[in-house]
């Protein structure tokens, strides 16, 4: 009977002692059923050729930010629209709480100068 093995990025054959055993708890490891548990994640950021910011498109799990990237490029720019990747580990991102929104806000609420009610505007201004 043969055997079949697969082999995912990373993976890198037989390992320095020859043993299969190592080889294959290696592979096992690498194995992207255990991804989620191994391998951190990812937020994707992509540039297009119209714009100049960066969008977030998706998120995706990878071994390190070099895999990250070539994997963004595989699954967000099938069509080549992107002509830079973002790719931020998310453990680096931290967002504000969305149930203190009112406190967060508060502050701007009583800065009315901030909106052009007061002001009389000139009549070439027409988009403001």
């Amino acid at each position: 009977m043969t055997t079949i093995r697969k082999y995912y990025y990373g993976d890198f054959g037989e390992s320095a002692s020859g043993s299969e055993n190592s080889e294959i708890n290696a592979i096992n490891k690498m194995h992207p059923s255990s991804v989620g548990h191994d391998w951190p994640l990812w937020e994707i950021f992509i540039r297009s050729k119209q714009g100049l910011d960066h969008k977030h498109v998706g998120s995706l799990h990878a071994a390190d930010a070099q895999m990250a990237i070539e994997n963004a490029r595989d699954v967000y720019t099938r069509r080549q629209e992107g002509v830079s990747i973002w790719a931020v580990e998310s453990k680096y991102i931290h967002a504000s709480n969305p149930d203190e929104a009112g406190s967060l806000y508060d502050p701007a609420n009583d800065k009315a100068y901030r909106h052009p009610t007061f002001y009389d505007l000139p009549d070439a201004l027409k988009h403001m």
